[in-house]
């Protein structure tokens, strides 16, 4: 049974933090039982121990410790108040290098695979593009996989305007490019 996020549900966009560390723990062992890809969430998948990826998330939102080849970035956890619950993930790169320009973007995001097709998604890149705002980006660029309605319908339902579809080598998938205007 799919259960529709609640009109008067509260969630909130927050940065990680060890006071979250087990449901850090949770939200990555559910992907990695699942086998889906962890987009958004910084390289959670390398991390086994929630205090690490939250050092190397610092590395890359400073500007001046962000390694070479990479742009600073500002990673959140959405969390639904009523279980503390981390529902998604999305991650907010300050300003595009080539490879994002043509194939990353702007923003990564996912939701835990057991709380999808509830709106999560929408809300959360709805709930991020006033950080986007904040950080100097007045057109915000979105890719996803071609193919994947889900994520096409959460960009959609947030404003985006469909660019091109591009092949990206390295993953071997096409890509969607989507630009939202704030």
């Amino acid at each position: 049974m799919i259960r529709e996020a609640k009109r008067d549900e509260s969630l909130k966009l927050i940065g990680p933090t060890m006071e979250y560390s087990e449901q850090i723990r949770t939200y990555r062992q559910e992907f990695m039982d699942s086998g889906d890809s962890m987009d958004g969430t910084g390289g959670l998948r390398n991390f086994d121990d929630p205090q690490d990826w939250i050092d190397f998330l610092g590395i890359h939102k400073d500007p001046k410790t962000v390694p070479e080849g990479r742009v600073p970035s500002t990673q959140f956890i959405f969390v639904r108040d009523e279980d503390q619950k981390i529902v998604g993930m999305i991650d907010i790169r300050h300003y595009l290098n080539e490879y994002l320009r043509k194939f990353g973007g702007h923003i990564g995001y996912s939701v835990a695979p057991s709380e999808r097709r509830k709106g999560y998604a929408t809300q959360m890149l709805k709930t991020a593009l006033p950080i986007c705002r904040e950080l100097g980006i007045g057109k915000v660029l979105i890719t996803c996989s071609k193919g994947n309605e889900g994520s096409k319908r959460t960009i959609l339902n947030n404003g985006g305007m469909y660019e091109s579809t591009v092949y990206e080598p390295d993953e071997k998938i096409e890509l969607e490019k989507y630009w939202i205007s704030l």
